[in-house]
């Protein structure tokens, strides 16, 4: 009988602690109803920040755990702070959402707290069986959220739409860890990269494509990206924003991770297909998003180009490249929190409108919030000193330093045809004819978290020491030697 000790099990401590955080509060919210809806998320809200504190605090701790099927190095510490924080940005947001558009349950907190327990067991699997209990325990929460709003043809719609894909997904990547199970003699990611050093074989390379091809539907990269649109628009705003965030970073993280530690020897063959899904991904990002009037299906198609720029460091396989990522994920983090913030302060006369033409005007009836969802558009962009700039800048140095040099052009060249959707949006803003003015008082929690990603955006380039040393340690632990 296998035992593991008190000392090991704090390298899931983290995951422990949000695991019985969200059993908890189930319980209250199975006793006390969905009256302790908004109670329920201000704790789960608590859990988030707590939890961000206990995975600092275990950093002395064990790197490994369970026989080695979890491990908890920097690589995972620093993704799991992005999603916890991405986790309770959202979860601010939703607070005053789910009270007006009639979803005031208690499950929907509890089943961000599942969805986000799923994510940390992601980023730490260290083993094909770790990392796929991880991903479905991520995507059966996501589902029911995806559908949440069972009066609402689109959340229903969307909803299906990402069961039968997802299920389609997670099929593909078990069908390729069978096969590369049965061709390499183990699931352990440490046991695979030794297995494909000497030999790959033909085998272990088809299972390679099918777990890339279940992954890439994770992360929405093209050509898996058809779910992303009809779900970001389909789906409640507030779980979009979650959508677009936690899960995001989730998938890249592990995607990340299987490349790199159970792949790692095998670059020469997975380079060029992170090449070409990540060109994909950047021109139909750009291109798609140009005759969006919809501001969440444009946030859709911003996001698949936003993962292809991710995968250009992805592709270099190298430490910058993998530290350029991680830096990109922070700042994505800070800017789509902060347009999602913006959109859900989108009402007139208390309903929601998602319509880009309904922003006309907008710096004169709302100053600030114009003010604000200019710089995250502008950041977007890339236009620098902004936080996205920066993010760019270096997955792009990271492919050139490789001799990348084509996949660097096409980035540049697509953030300039992306530049138009985003500058439109600037400029409906400030010189189109007003449209009807949205209501005021968006609320004190999507005034904090606006103000937060704000600043965080505008004045990334004053103090970037902290997050390229934290990104740079994280990145380190991915290549020990």
């Amino acid at each position: 009988m296998t035992t593991w000790s008190f000392t090991e099990m704090v390298a899931a401590l983290p995951e422990i602690f949000v695991a019985i955080s969200a059993i908890s509060l189930l319980m209250i919210g199975v006793f006390r109803g969905n009256g302790s809806t908004r109670l329920i998320g201000w704790f789960a809200v608590v859990v988030s920040v707590v939890a961000i504190a206990v995975v600092a605090g275990t950093a002395s701790g064990p790197e490994s755990a369970f026989n080695g099927l979890f491990v908890a190095d920097s690589f995972a510490r620093f993704t799991k702070v992005l999603i916890l924080v991405g986790t309770g940005l959202t979860l601010m947001l939703s607070l005053a959402y789910v009270e007006k558009e009639d979803m005031n349950r208690f499950e929907y907190p509890v089943l961000i707290l599942f969805a986000t327990l799923g994510m940390m067991m992601m980023v730490s699997a260290n083993d094909l069986i770790a990392l796929y209990i991880g991903l479905e325990l991520q995507s059966l929460a996501l589902y029911v959220m995806a559908a949440f709003r069972r009066d609402s043809l689109r959340s229903t719609e969307a909803g299906l739409k990402y069961f039968v894909l997802g299920a389609l997904s997670s099929g593909m990547l078990l069908y390729g860890a069978s096969l590369v199970y049965g061709f390499a003699g183990t699931t352990a990611f440490d046991g695979i990269a030794k297995a494909v050093t000497t030999h790959p074989g033909t085998g272990v390379l088809v299972g390679l494509i099918f777990i890339l091809c279940g992954l890439a539907f994770k992360i929405s990269a093209v050509p898996f990206h058809m779910w992303t649109p009809d779900v970001y628009e389909g789906a409640p705003t507030s779980v979009t924003a979650f959508f677009a965030v936690g899960p995001k970073i989730a998938a890249m993280a592990l995607f990340i991770r299987v490349l790199m530690d159970a792949f790692g020897p095998m670059v020469v063959y997975w380079q060029q297909v992170i090449i070409l899904i990540a060109i994909l991904s950047m021109v139909l990002g750009a291109f798609a998003a140009i005759n969006q009037r919809n501001i969440k299906r444009l946030m859709a198609y911003s996001s698949i180009s936003n993962v292809g720029y991710m995968l250009v460091g992805v592709a270099s396989g190298t430490e910058t490249g993998i530290r350029g990522v991680l830096i990109y994920l922070a700042i994505y983090l800070a800017m789509t929190v902060g347009t999602f913030a913006c959109i859900l302060s989108m009402r007139v006369r208390g309903a929601m409108v998602e319509s880009i033409d309904d922003l006309a005007g907008l710096s004169r009836s709302r100053p600030l919030m114009a003010l604000a969802l200019a710089a995250f558009m502008f950041s977007m962009a890339g236009i620098p000193p902004l936080a996205g700039f920066f993010g760019k800048l270096y997955v792009f140095f990271a492919a050139v330093e490789v001799g990348l040099y084509g996949l660097a052009v096409v980035g540049i060249l697509t953030s300039v045809v992306a530049a138009f959707y985003y500058l439109r949006i600037v400029k409906i803003m400030y010189f189109d004819e007003p449209a009807e003015a949205l209501d005021r008082s968006p609320g004190r929690e999507v005034g904090l978290v606006l103000a937060g990603t704000g600043i965080f955006t505008g004045f990334f380039f004053l103090l970037p020491a902290p997050f390229l040393e934290a990104a740079g340690y994280a990145a380190k632990s991915l290549f020990p030697g």
